[in-house]
Order: structure tokens, then C-alpha cells, then sequence
């Protein structure tokens, strides 16, 4: 890994990343948003961004010098997987200047081999996130040369009630497994899991829906009303 990229990891070390990600479709979903949502979490004390989207990593490369975690999510009858599941997506978000570029890491069928995907971002001397959902995973990563483990798709791979809380027995487990950069994500939407994730030795605590995604915020306090 270059000085560059060992800088970046360094500075976003026990920090919270904003993660910029309107609900799909919804009325908050364009680039103008994204960067405006962008701008305030940084304010709010953010060090990095997570973004979906080839427009939406183009306006804020444009106007944000923080580092970005850039993504791109399909959805395809072929594949189960969602985010950047082709090597075209790497290609792109690495020309759009993604510091570091998060991929699918799950034991799915995928178009391209995990080895594949994290060559194709190495080749771009980009930092390879990959976004895990087993301990099976994050060890098939992590032989294949990730630079970072996550938590971010743990509950999300099967048929199941998607859970409330995060996952910090496996987080925990990756802390103690790697000795690479471990992220948490997933649900972490309350400063007390942010806090805790960091205690436990999290390199970064990813936070999106919490602090983003106003539509889904509203109906907590609806349905918490309506108990």
C-alpha cells in the first residue's frame, strides 16, 4: 500500500463515516442532495463519505477533497450481489477518484471472483473494502488481499427478519481476527453503538440511515407511536 493510501486509513482512524445514501427513488434521491447531505456531515464532524452512484461520486469528488468510499449498486436477475459486483464499476469509480472502493464479499454467485474484484482496485492503487457478512467471508477477503473487513452486509444475505441491532459479536470477532482495518456497519444509528464499536477497537463506524435518510427517520417516531 502506498504513503497515500496508508494516510487515508490513518486520518479516518476512530471516526465516523457519514454514509450519503437517499432512499432509492425517493424525493431526496439526486446529486445536488447527496453533495448538500455530504457538506453537513462533514460539518457535523464526519471524515470520510461513503457514496452510491456514478453522479453522485462525480459532484462530490468536484467539491469534497475528504475521502470517499465509492460504490455501485445493481440489481440483476443473473446475481444475488448488489454493490459493485462488475469490474466496468471498479474501472469507473476509480477514474471518478473514489479513494477507497467497496465491493460485495458475500459467498454469493457474482459475475467476477472476489480475486478479481480486489486486483481490479489494486490495479488502481485504491483501498479494497470488503463488505462482509460471515466470518466466512471476511476470511476469503482477507486471503485475497482486502485492505479493510466490514460489517456491513451482516443480516442482509438470507430470507430473514433483517435485525434491529448491529452485529458486534461479529465485529468483534473480526477485530480480534485481523490485523487489518476492520469497519463496522450496519444499523450502527445511535451515538451509544457508534461509541461501542469504537471501544472495541473498530478502525471506523460507518453510519448512513440514522442521519441521512429522512423518510426512514420519520417512521421510527411513527411506529414507535403507534405501538
Amino acid at each position: 500500500m502506498d504513503k497515500k493510501n496508508k494516510l487515508i486509513l490513518k486520518n479516518i482512524k476512530k471516526s465516523l463515516i457519514a454514509s450519503c445514501q437517499p432512499v432509492p427513488n425517493g424525493p431526496l434521491d439526486t446529486p445536488s442532495f447527496v453533495l448538500a447531505s455530504a457538506k453537513a456531515s462533514l460539518i457535523g464532524g464526519a471524515k470520510a463519505l461513503r457514496i452510491e452512484g456514478f453522479k453522485n461520486l462525480k459532484i462530490i469528488k468536484k467539491n469534497i477533497d475528504d475521502p470517499v468510499i465509492g460504490i455501485k449498486k445493481r440489481v440483476s436477475e443473473k446475481y444475488p450481489i448488489i454493490i459493485t459486483p462488475l469490474l466496468s464499476d471498479v474501472e469507473k469509480l476509480a477514474n471518478l477518484g473514489a479513494d477507497i472502493i467497496a465491493f460485495d464479499s458475500t459467498e454469493r454467485k457474482r459475475p467476477y471472483t472476489i480475486s478479481q474484484i480486489i486486483s481490479k482496485i489494486h490495479s488502481y492503487k485504491k483501498i479494497a473494502m470488503a463488505d462482509c457478512s460471515s466470518i466466512k467471508d471476511a476470511m476469503n477477503a482477507a486471503n485475497n488481499g482486502a485492505d479493510i473487513i466490514a460489517t456491513t452486509l451482516s443480516g442482509y444475505t438470507n430470507e430473514k427478519s433483517v435485525p434491529k441491532s448491529p452485529d458486534f459479536k461479529l465485529l468483534n470477532f473480526f477485530i480480534k481476527k485481523f490485523d487489518i482495518p476492520v469497519i463496522a456497519e450496519g444499523r450502527f444509528n445511535n451515538p451509544n453503538f457508534f461509541k461501542k464499536a469504537i471501544d472495541m477497537g473498530a478502525h471506523a463506524v460507518v453510519v448512513g440511515t440514522a442521519i441521512n435518510r429522512v423518510e426512514i427517520i420519520t417512521n421510527w417516531f411513527v411506529e414507535e407511536m403507534n405501538k
